[in-house]
């Protein structure tokens, strides 16, 4: 069993930025691929950026360029830096652990994230 929790979220003005963290119970990196998604109000939840076990990041298009994912192995947690933020970054971000093989996935309670003036 994996625990992931997420902290860093809040209200930001547009153009701001905000850091996500997510710890995780135990070291997993090197054998889980761990993920940020996002869910808005109405909307299915996505994945805003990802990273794998062997380091390599993976962003989604709407945020390229202004989010940036990476871990810290000695202390099991994962960021991401979301600069220039935009009201349609709005949403409840969620940490996710999926093991390699897809034998397991573990999700954090999720951080609310507001962009607004």
């Amino acid at each position: 069993q994996v625990q992931l929790v997420e902290s860093g979220g809040g209200l930001v003005q547009p153009g701001g930025s905000l850091r996500l963290s997510c710890v995780a119970s135990r070291n997993i990196f090197s054998t889980y691929n761990m993920g940020w998604y996002r869910q808005a109000p109405g909307k299915q939840r996505e994945l805003v950026a990802s990273i794998r076990t062997i380091g390599i990041t993976n962003y989604a298009d709407a945020v390229k360029g202004r989010f940036t994912i990476s871990r810290d192995n000695a202390k099991s947690t994962v960021h991401l830096q979301m600069n220039s933020l935009k009201p349609e970054d709005t949403a409840v971000y969620y940490c996710n652990a999926k093991q390699w093989t897809g034998a397991y996935d573990y999700w954090g309670q999720g951080t609310q994230v507001t962009v607004s003036s």
